[in-house]
């Protein structure tokens, strides 16, 4: 009995989509501002957990994955995105929790490194936020990463930084400890580290744009939460404006 690792693409939709750029978002509200602002190569597809949408942005195809909640949900659905049409680029997309004091819902958080919140092998010599084995932390693409410097916030700011991803949702009652352990780090969510490493591992350019849609540890006067469509628009619109500024 055969195994498939990968959804089965038509031979003519997987052809226009080899080589481009995988968008990969956790939740249905997250994928639906791709789906709004893009047009359809091909059928839409399920495989394992995930879905799979051919989709097409001002001439440029992109494959559209929406993965489910979680780590290894995450990991799997990029794994079988990359075997189906071996891409030069995956963007992380969606929604996140604001972790650094200064965040304000709204913002945009863009990843320049990404490190997992609640891997702990430091008894063994290992930082804080390693796996053992693995990088200590996983960088944005250059370019990718350049592109979405140079974008001018409609709304919120564009805050770049360390995203953290973990097993666990951040909230007040516990986001003492993460902050001591990264304190510089801007958001953290359930998938965007799961996604890195596996694109670091292909050798893949990876990039991350996250809307934050509430905060771990509001303080008194900030407002702690914004509706995931919102959020997620905003980081649709530079996820597909990084994507044709690079070409990816």
């Amino acid at each position: 009995m055969s195994i498939a690792y990968s959804p089965v693409l038509p031979a003519e939709v997987r052809q226009r989509l080899l080589g481009g750029v995988v968008v990969q978002c956790a939740m249905d509200e997250e994928a639906e501002p791709f789906l709004a602002a893009t047009e359809p190569l091909g059928e839409s597809l399920d495989f394992a957990r995930a879905r799979f949408h051919p989709r097409s942005h001002q001439g440029r195809p992109l494959l559209l994955v929406r993965s489910g909640i979680g780590l290894v949900n995450a990991a799997s659905a990029a794994t079988s995105a990359l075997a189906a049409v071996e891409p030069r680029a995956l963007i992380s997309a969606g929604s996140a929790g604001g972790l650094r004091a200064d965040v304000e819902v709204g913002d945009l958080a863009i990843g320049e490194t990404y490190t997992y919140t609640d891997a702990d092998a430091t008894a063994f010599g290992y930082e804080r936020g390693q796996v053992p084995g693995m990088p200590e932390r996983y960088h944005a693409a250059p370019a990718l990463l350049a592109a979405a410097r140079t974008l001018a916030p409609e709304e919120g700011r564009h805050l770049v930084g360390q995203m953290l991803a973990g097993g666990s949702f951040v909230t007040a009652a516990n986001v003492k400890d993460a902050r001591e352990a990264f304190p510089e780090a801007v958001s953290t969510d359930m998938e965007t580290t799961a996604i890195a490493q596996v694109a670091g591992s292909a050798g893949v350019d990876f990039l991350s744009l996250r809307g934050i849609s509430d905060l771990c540890g509001p303080s008194a006067d900030q407002d702690f939460h914004m509706a995931v469509e919102v959020v997620a628009a905003r980081a649709a619109a530079a996820s597909l404006a990084v994507i044709a500024a690079t070409r990816a």
